[in-house]
Protein backbone atom coordinates (compact mmCIF):
# COMPACT_ATOMS: atom_id res chain seq x y z
CA UNK A 1 0.00 0.00 0.00
CA UNK A 2 1.15 3.41 -0.91
CA UNK A 3 2.22 5.62 2.14
CA UNK A 4 0.07 8.80 2.89
CA UNK A 5 -1.18 11.59 4.90
CA UNK A 6 -3.90 10.99 7.54
CA UNK A 7 -5.75 14.25 8.59
CA UNK A 8 -8.89 14.35 11.25
CA UNK A 9 -11.04 17.80 10.84
CA UNK A 10 -12.53 19.12 13.45
CA UNK A 11 -15.56 20.66 11.27
CA UNK A 12 -17.18 20.01 7.54
CA UNK A 13 -15.67 22.98 6.38
CA UNK A 14 -12.37 22.18 7.51
CA UNK A 15 -12.84 18.69 5.77
CA UNK A 16 -14.58 19.72 2.56
CA UNK A 17 -10.98 21.85 2.37
CA UNK A 18 -9.10 19.41 2.89
CA UNK A 19 -10.11 17.23 0.66
CA UNK A 20 -10.29 19.46 -1.61
CA UNK A 21 -6.25 19.27 -2.58
CA UNK A 22 -5.11 16.70 -5.34
CA UNK A 23 -4.73 13.28 -4.59
CA UNK A 24 -7.37 13.75 -1.15
CA UNK A 25 -9.72 10.87 -0.36
CA UNK A 26 -12.57 11.00 2.33
CA UNK A 27 -12.23 8.24 4.87
CA UNK A 28 -15.17 6.90 7.29
CA UNK A 29 -15.90 3.29 7.82
CA UNK A 30 -13.19 2.47 4.82
CA UNK A 31 -14.98 -1.30 4.03
CA UNK A 32 -14.93 -0.42 -0.28
CA UNK A 33 -12.26 2.18 0.11
CA UNK A 34 -9.42 0.06 2.21
CA UNK A 35 -9.83 -2.63 -0.22
CA UNK A 36 -9.45 -0.71 -3.27
CA UNK A 37 -6.14 0.73 -1.65
CA UNK A 38 -4.62 -2.52 -0.63
CA UNK A 39 -5.04 -3.64 -4.24
CA UNK A 40 -3.78 -0.32 -5.49
CA UNK A 41 -6.57 0.15 -7.14
CA UNK A 42 -6.54 3.56 -5.36
CA UNK A 43 -3.47 5.36 -4.44
CA UNK A 44 -4.44 8.67 -2.73
CA UNK A 45 -1.69 10.84 -1.34
CA UNK A 46 -4.27 11.65 1.86
CA UNK A 47 -6.74 10.09 3.80
CA UNK A 48 -9.79 12.95 5.34
CA UNK A 49 -10.92 11.16 8.25
CA UNK A 50 -14.72 11.80 9.03
CA UNK A 51 -15.81 9.56 11.43
CA UNK A 52 -15.47 12.60 14.11
CA UNK A 53 -17.35 14.83 12.28
CA UNK A 54 -20.18 16.54 14.88
CA UNK A 55 -23.84 15.93 13.89
CA UNK A 56 -23.88 13.42 10.50
CA UNK A 57 -24.45 10.74 12.66
CA UNK A 58 -28.35 11.54 14.21
CA UNK A 59 -32.02 10.26 12.32
CA UNK A 60 -34.00 13.42 11.97
CA UNK A 61 -37.59 13.46 12.00
CA UNK A 62 -38.63 16.72 10.14
CA UNK A 63 -41.59 18.32 10.50
CA UNK A 64 -43.48 17.90 7.17
CA UNK A 65 -42.69 14.18 7.73
CA UNK A 66 -39.61 13.44 5.78
CA UNK A 67 -36.74 12.18 7.57
CA UNK A 68 -32.76 13.18 7.41
CA UNK A 69 -30.18 10.92 7.92
CA UNK A 70 -26.63 12.02 8.13
CA UNK A 71 -24.13 10.44 6.61
CA UNK A 72 -22.23 9.20 9.33
CA UNK A 73 -25.41 6.55 10.43
CA UNK A 74 -24.61 2.91 10.03
CA UNK A 75 -26.23 0.88 7.82
CA UNK A 76 -27.17 -1.52 10.44
CA UNK A 77 -28.67 1.33 13.06
CA UNK A 78 -30.44 3.00 10.27
CA UNK A 79 -32.26 -0.25 9.11
CA UNK A 80 -33.20 -1.34 12.86
CA UNK A 81 -34.70 1.67 13.70
CA UNK A 82 -38.36 0.63 13.89
CA UNK A 83 -39.43 4.56 12.79
CA UNK A 84 -37.58 3.96 9.79
CA UNK A 85 -38.35 -0.06 8.48
CA UNK A 86 -42.13 1.05 9.33
CA UNK A 87 -41.89 4.00 7.12
CA UNK A 88 -39.88 2.56 4.43
CA UNK A 89 -39.73 -0.84 4.70
CA UNK A 90 -37.87 -1.45 1.28
CA UNK A 91 -35.08 0.64 2.18
CA UNK A 92 -34.55 -1.23 5.09
CA UNK A 93 -34.99 -4.53 3.01
CA UNK A 94 -32.06 -3.68 1.06
CA UNK A 95 -30.19 -2.56 3.82
CA UNK A 96 -30.15 -6.34 5.49
CA UNK A 97 -29.68 -7.90 2.38
CA UNK A 98 -26.82 -5.60 1.15
CA UNK A 99 -24.24 -7.44 3.80
CA UNK A 100 -23.21 -9.44 6.58
CA UNK A 101 -24.01 -7.82 9.72
CA UNK A 102 -20.71 -7.23 10.78
CA UNK A 103 -20.25 -4.70 8.02
CA UNK A 104 -23.08 -3.57 8.33
CA UNK A 105 -22.11 -2.27 11.48
CA UNK A 106 -19.34 -0.17 10.49
CA UNK A 107 -20.77 0.90 6.87
CA UNK A 108 -22.02 4.10 6.99
CA UNK A 109 -24.86 5.77 4.49
CA UNK A 110 -22.48 7.95 2.81
CA UNK A 111 -20.13 5.32 1.87
CA UNK A 112 -22.80 2.85 0.80
CA UNK A 113 -23.79 6.11 -1.81
CA UNK A 114 -20.04 6.15 -2.83
CA UNK A 115 -19.15 2.39 -3.39
CA UNK A 116 -16.92 1.49 -6.48
CA UNK A 117 -18.15 -0.96 -8.40
CA UNK A 118 -17.25 -4.72 -8.17
CA UNK A 119 -16.33 -5.57 -11.71
CA UNK A 120 -13.06 -7.83 -11.45
CA UNK A 121 -11.24 -6.26 -14.53
CA UNK A 122 -11.99 -2.54 -12.44
CA UNK A 123 -10.11 -4.48 -9.08
CA UNK A 124 -7.66 -6.13 -11.35
CA UNK A 125 -4.62 -4.09 -11.85
CA UNK A 126 -3.36 -6.33 -14.63
CA UNK A 127 -6.11 -5.87 -17.15
CA UNK A 128 -7.06 -2.60 -18.91
CA UNK A 129 -10.16 -0.72 -17.56
CA UNK A 130 -10.93 3.05 -18.26
CA UNK A 131 -12.54 3.52 -15.18
CA UNK A 132 -9.63 2.83 -13.14
CA UNK A 133 -7.37 4.60 -15.92
CA UNK A 134 -8.67 6.02 -18.46
CA UNK A 135 -7.57 5.20 -22.13
CA UNK A 136 -6.32 2.19 -22.02
CA UNK A 137 -9.47 -0.10 -22.84
CA UNK A 138 -12.22 -2.21 -21.03
CA UNK A 139 -10.78 -6.18 -21.03
CA UNK A 140 -14.56 -6.82 -20.04
CA UNK A 141 -16.30 -6.03 -23.60
CA UNK A 142 -14.29 -9.58 -24.28
CA UNK A 143 -13.96 -11.38 -20.94
CA UNK A 144 -16.05 -12.82 -18.71
CA UNK A 145 -19.19 -10.20 -18.30
CA UNK A 146 -22.19 -12.22 -17.48
CA UNK A 147 -22.97 -9.84 -14.46
CA UNK A 148 -22.33 -6.52 -16.46
CA UNK A 149 -24.50 -3.27 -17.66
CA UNK A 150 -27.46 -4.26 -19.71
CA UNK A 151 -28.60 -0.71 -19.50
CA UNK A 152 -27.09 2.40 -20.34
CA UNK A 153 -23.33 1.12 -21.42
CA UNK A 154 -20.80 1.95 -23.38
CA UNK A 155 -17.93 0.47 -25.47
CA UNK A 156 -15.60 2.65 -22.66
CA UNK A 157 -17.26 0.58 -20.01
CA UNK A 158 -19.84 -2.14 -19.09
CA UNK A 159 -19.86 -1.87 -15.24
CA UNK A 160 -22.30 -2.00 -12.97
CA UNK A 161 -23.36 -0.13 -9.75
CA UNK A 162 -23.25 -2.45 -6.85
CA UNK A 163 -25.60 -0.74 -4.03
CA UNK A 164 -29.06 -1.97 -2.82
CA UNK A 165 -29.34 0.58 -0.65
CA UNK A 166 -29.38 2.99 -3.57
CA UNK A 167 -32.28 1.47 -5.42
CA UNK A 168 -35.27 1.78 -3.55
CA UNK A 169 -33.75 5.45 -2.52
CA UNK A 170 -33.88 6.11 -6.06
CA UNK A 171 -37.24 4.73 -6.42
CA UNK A 172 -38.42 7.25 -3.60
CA UNK A 173 -37.03 10.32 -4.81
CA UNK A 174 -34.13 10.34 -2.67
CA UNK A 175 -31.94 13.83 -1.99
CA UNK A 176 -28.77 13.66 -1.43
CA UNK A 177 -26.96 16.85 0.71
CA UNK A 178 -23.29 18.10 -0.41
CA UNK A 179 -21.33 20.50 1.16
CA UNK A 180 -18.83 21.63 -1.16
CA UNK A 181 -16.15 24.25 -1.90
CA UNK A 182 -19.02 26.80 -2.93
CA UNK A 183 -21.35 25.70 0.29
CA UNK A 184 -24.01 23.31 0.87
CA UNK A 185 -26.53 22.08 -2.07
CA UNK A 186 -28.90 19.43 -2.68
CA UNK A 187 -28.81 16.96 -5.54
CA UNK A 188 -31.39 14.17 -6.61
CA UNK A 189 -29.88 11.22 -5.77
CA UNK A 190 -31.78 9.72 -9.22
CA UNK A 191 -28.67 12.41 -10.21
CA UNK A 192 -25.86 11.93 -8.27
CA UNK A 193 -24.43 8.88 -10.66
CA UNK A 194 -23.41 9.07 -13.87
CA UNK A 195 -23.89 6.33 -16.72
CA UNK A 196 -20.29 5.75 -18.58
CA UNK A 197 -20.18 7.70 -21.66
CA UNK A 198 -16.95 8.58 -22.89
CA UNK A 199 -15.77 9.20 -19.47
CA UNK A 200 -16.34 6.15 -17.20
CA UNK A 201 -13.57 7.74 -14.62
CA UNK A 202 -16.30 10.30 -13.44
CA UNK A 203 -18.88 8.16 -11.57
CA UNK A 204 -21.05 10.54 -9.86
CA UNK A 205 -21.57 14.69 -10.04
CA UNK A 206 -19.14 15.57 -6.67
CA UNK A 207 -16.45 17.99 -7.27
CA UNK A 208 -12.90 17.67 -5.65
CA UNK A 209 -14.04 18.27 -1.43
CA UNK A 210 -17.84 17.77 -1.73
CA UNK A 211 -18.98 15.78 1.32
CA UNK A 212 -22.41 14.16 1.00
CA UNK A 213 -23.54 15.08 4.57
CA UNK A 214 -26.94 13.83 5.07
CA UNK A 215 -29.67 11.71 2.60
CA UNK A 216 -33.29 13.08 2.85
CA UNK A 217 -36.26 11.19 2.17
CA UNK A 218 -39.44 12.93 1.28
CA UNK A 219 -42.69 12.71 3.34
CA UNK A 220 -44.51 11.83 0.55
CA UNK A 221 -42.52 8.40 0.41
CA UNK A 222 -44.22 7.04 3.47
CA UNK A 223 -47.39 6.61 1.39
CA UNK A 224 -45.80 3.56 -0.49
CA UNK A 225 -45.32 2.05 3.15
CA UNK A 226 -48.21 -0.76 2.98
CA UNK A 227 -47.00 -1.75 -0.36
CA UNK A 228 -43.30 -1.62 -1.03
CA UNK A 229 -40.85 -4.50 -1.27
CA UNK A 230 -36.82 -4.69 -2.51
CA UNK A 231 -36.01 -7.87 -3.76
CA UNK A 232 -32.34 -9.40 -5.11
CA UNK A 233 -31.23 -11.94 -6.78
CA UNK A 234 -27.49 -13.26 -6.31
CA UNK A 235 -25.71 -16.31 -7.23
CA UNK A 236 -25.44 -17.71 -3.62
CA UNK A 237 -27.15 -17.46 -0.76
CA UNK A 238 -24.82 -15.61 1.18
CA UNK A 239 -24.30 -11.39 0.92
CA UNK A 240 -23.44 -11.19 -2.55
CA UNK A 241 -24.05 -8.61 -4.84
CA UNK A 242 -26.71 -8.40 -6.55
CA UNK A 243 -27.17 -10.05 -10.05
CA UNK A 244 -30.51 -7.88 -10.56
CA UNK A 245 -32.46 -6.20 -8.15
CA UNK A 246 -35.37 -4.67 -8.02
CA UNK A 247 -37.09 -2.26 -5.55
CA UNK A 248 -41.16 -1.60 -6.10
CA UNK A 249 -43.41 0.46 -3.68
CA UNK A 250 -47.33 1.40 -4.83
CA UNK A 251 -49.84 3.15 -3.52
CA UNK A 252 -53.18 1.22 -3.90
CA UNK A 253 -56.81 2.52 -3.38
CA UNK A 254 -59.80 -0.25 -3.85
CA UNK A 255 -57.62 -2.45 -5.71
CA UNK A 256 -56.32 0.45 -8.22
CA UNK A 257 -52.84 1.10 -8.38
CA UNK A 258 -52.99 4.97 -7.89
CA UNK A 259 -49.24 5.98 -7.97
CA UNK A 260 -45.71 2.96 -8.77
CA UNK A 261 -42.61 3.64 -8.12
CA UNK A 262 -40.11 1.80 -9.36
CA UNK A 263 -35.93 0.89 -9.85
CA UNK A 264 -34.07 -1.54 -10.99
CA UNK A 265 -30.30 -2.58 -9.66
CA UNK A 266 -27.89 -4.53 -11.31
CA UNK A 267 -28.59 -3.45 -14.23
CA UNK A 268 -26.48 -0.11 -15.27
CA UNK A 269 -23.74 2.19 -13.45
CA UNK A 270 -26.29 3.75 -11.52
CA UNK A 271 -29.97 2.78 -10.09
CA UNK A 272 -31.97 2.72 -12.64
CA UNK A 273 -35.58 4.69 -12.39
CA UNK A 274 -37.98 2.82 -14.63
CA UNK A 275 -40.49 5.91 -14.87
CA UNK A 276 -42.36 4.83 -18.05
CA UNK A 277 -43.26 1.23 -16.32
CA UNK A 278 -44.45 3.78 -13.22
CA UNK A 279 -46.58 5.62 -15.44
CA UNK A 280 -48.37 2.65 -17.65
CA UNK A 281 -49.07 1.18 -13.89
CA UNK A 282 -51.13 4.43 -12.61
CA UNK A 283 -54.91 3.52 -12.94
CA UNK A 284 -54.67 0.16 -13.60
CA UNK A 285 -55.22 -2.86 -11.38
CA UNK A 286 -52.65 -4.69 -9.39
CA UNK A 287 -52.97 -7.86 -12.44
CA UNK A 288 -50.05 -10.32 -13.80
CA UNK A 289 -50.44 -8.57 -16.80
CA UNK A 290 -49.91 -5.20 -16.06
CA UNK A 291 -47.11 -6.21 -14.46
CA UNK A 292 -45.97 -8.13 -17.51
CA UNK A 293 -46.23 -5.24 -19.88
CA UNK A 294 -44.68 -2.63 -17.21
CA UNK A 295 -41.95 -4.89 -16.53
CA UNK A 296 -41.36 -5.11 -20.64
CA UNK A 297 -41.19 -1.71 -21.01
CA UNK A 298 -39.35 -1.25 -18.09
CA UNK A 299 -36.14 -3.03 -19.84
CA UNK A 300 -37.33 -2.11 -23.56
CA UNK A 301 -33.73 -0.13 -23.60
CA UNK A 302 -31.51 -2.53 -22.34
CA UNK A 303 -29.53 -4.87 -25.11
CA UNK A 304 -26.30 -7.26 -23.69
CA UNK A 305 -23.12 -6.31 -22.93
CA UNK A 306 -21.61 -9.31 -23.92
CA UNK A 307 -22.24 -13.12 -22.91
CA UNK A 308 -25.63 -11.52 -21.01
CA UNK A 309 -28.65 -11.95 -22.27
CA UNK A 310 -30.07 -13.69 -19.92
CA UNK A 311 -30.23 -10.88 -17.33
CA UNK A 312 -32.24 -8.51 -19.66
CA UNK A 313 -35.52 -11.94 -19.31
CA UNK A 314 -34.11 -11.97 -15.05
CA UNK A 315 -34.96 -8.27 -14.56
CA UNK A 316 -37.93 -8.41 -16.03
CA UNK A 317 -39.44 -11.16 -13.86
CA UNK A 318 -37.24 -9.81 -11.28
CA UNK A 319 -39.34 -6.81 -11.29
CA UNK A 320 -43.13 -8.74 -11.70
CA UNK A 321 -42.29 -10.58 -8.60
CA UNK A 322 -41.62 -7.74 -6.96
CA UNK A 323 -44.61 -5.93 -8.21
CA UNK A 324 -46.36 -9.57 -6.62
CA UNK A 325 -44.87 -9.66 -3.53
CA UNK A 326 -45.44 -5.40 -3.05
CA UNK A 327 -49.49 -5.75 -3.47
CA UNK A 328 -49.20 -8.72 -0.94
CA UNK A 329 -48.35 -6.06 1.23
CA UNK A 330 -45.26 -4.94 3.24
CA UNK A 331 -44.36 -7.83 6.08
CA UNK A 332 -43.99 -6.90 9.74
CA UNK A 333 -40.55 -7.47 10.59
CA UNK A 334 -38.77 -7.48 13.78
CA UNK A 335 -34.78 -7.89 14.97
CA UNK A 336 -34.06 -11.38 15.53
CA UNK A 337 -31.29 -10.18 18.31
CA UNK A 338 -31.46 -7.09 20.40
CA UNK A 339 -28.99 -4.43 20.15
CA UNK A 340 -25.85 -4.71 21.78
CA UNK A 341 -24.84 -1.95 24.07
CA UNK A 342 -21.47 -2.00 22.62
CA UNK A 343 -22.07 -2.01 18.96
CA UNK A 344 -24.89 -1.18 16.02
CA UNK A 345 -28.03 -3.96 15.70
CA UNK A 346 -27.03 -7.11 14.04
CA UNK A 347 -28.68 -10.34 13.78
CA UNK A 348 -31.30 -11.52 10.79
CA UNK A 349 -35.04 -10.49 10.59
CA UNK A 350 -38.14 -12.68 10.65
CA UNK A 351 -40.84 -12.44 8.96
CA UNK A 352 -44.58 -12.47 11.04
Amino acid sequence: MKSFDYVRPGTVSDAVKAAAEPGAAYLAAGTNLLDLMKGGITRPDRLVDVTRLPGLDRIERLPDGGIRIGALVRNSDLAYDSDFAKSFPAVAEALLSGASAQLRNAATVGGNLLQRTRCEYFYDTASACNKREPGTGCDAREGENRLHAVLGWSDACIATHPSDFCVPLVALDAVVEIEGRTGRREVALEALHRLPGDTPERENVLEPGDLIVALRLPAGARAFSAHARYLKVRERTSYAFAVVSAAAALRIERGTIREARLALGGVAAKPWRCRTAEEMLAGKGATPDAFARAATAALADAKPSGDNQFKIELARRILVRALTLAVAGTPRRIPALPASPFSSASGALHVL
